[in-house]
């Protein structure tokens, strides 16, 4: 049975914070509430527990995984990036935006896309997951927590315990979340292109619905 630790929202408790952390280190997944909705999340170097993500979510490897960032100085480590597309970002982050970028050589083959090395990439705006990333120290690998065969990601920590027994490690509650998905935006060709409508206005990019 997973073990869910309550935490504050806005004042999460540091220890708390420390013991998700540690778990994470040790090669657990852990859902955690974001910006967008809860997700699932785990170490970036750890083959295994990647895999599992994976599993649990019944996906591909040609399904975008999503690097969870603190902030934009974490960007050039993972992707490609040129001035016009920092931009972009600096003005849209942080916020409920996935981004889609060439991944560099630090991204392991296992968790970009197969045949574009691409990676997803965000910064959410979630005060209890920008600190948790902060105590972890790097990137947290994610990916919607939407059960396999549905369409809608879950946002009761209790059910998502009873429904994951046996494969996550820990959840995290700070709360219900809005229940939107990210918008997601493709930045690897010439000009960006909206791949999802979510959450986040694409206005703010300078595009379309």
């Amino acid at each position: 049975m997973p073990r869910v630790i309550e935490v504050h929202p806005e004042n999460p408790q540091a220890r708390l914070l420390k013991q998700a952390a540690d778990i994470l280190h040790g090669g657990g997944v852990a859902a955690v509430p974001t910006d967008s909705s809860y997700a699932l999340v785990c170490h970036l170097d750890d083959k295994a527990a990647a895999e599992k993500l994976r599993r649990i979510r019944e996906v591909d490897d040609k399904h975008h995984l999503t690097l969870l960032c603190r902030d934009l100085s974490e960007l050039a480590s993972y992707a490609r990036v040129d001035n016009k597309q920092y931009r972009l970002l600096k003005h849209a982050t942080p916020g409920p935006y996935t981004f889609l970028l060439e991944a560099t050589k630090e991204v392991p083959r296992r968790v970009s896309h197969p045949s574009r090395r691409t990676i997803g990439l965000r910064v959410p705006e979630h005060k209890m997951l920008q600190e948790l990333l902060d105590v972890f120290g790097q990137p947290l690998l994610s990916t919607t927590l939407i059960p396999p065969g549905e369409t809608e990601p879950l946002n009761d920590p209790e059910e998502i315990r009873e429904r994951f027994r046996g494969q996550v490690e820990i959840v995290l509650d700070a709360g219900a979340c809005p229940m939107a998905p990210t918008t997601v935006v493709d930045l690897t060709g010439d000009e960006p292109v909206l791949v999802r409508l979510g959450r986040g206005d694409p206005a703010k990019l300078g595009l379309s619905a």
